[in-house]
């Protein structure tokens, strides 16, 4: 299978294959709760909270106008 090209019919996607080495991957937690989510990113000390966006931008101007 390609990246970006969609599954024929019939065909399986197996997410817990390693795309590295082909090993199984395990379930390590269900995380249902938001709680535990920010629980686990604190502790992991990564940001809680979404990037800041850059504010848009208007479309790229032609050299000639």
């Amino acid at each position: 299978m390609l990246p970006g090209k969609p599954l024929a019919e019939g065909e399986a996607l197996d997410v817990f294959a390693c795309g590295r080495c082909g090993g199984r991957r395990r379930v390590q937690a269900y995380l249902t709760a938001p709680g535990g989510v920010r629980a686990i990113l604190e502790h992991l000390e990564l940001p809680t909270w979404p990037a800041q966006l850059a504010p848009a931008q208007g479309p790229a101007q032609m050299a000639w106008c």
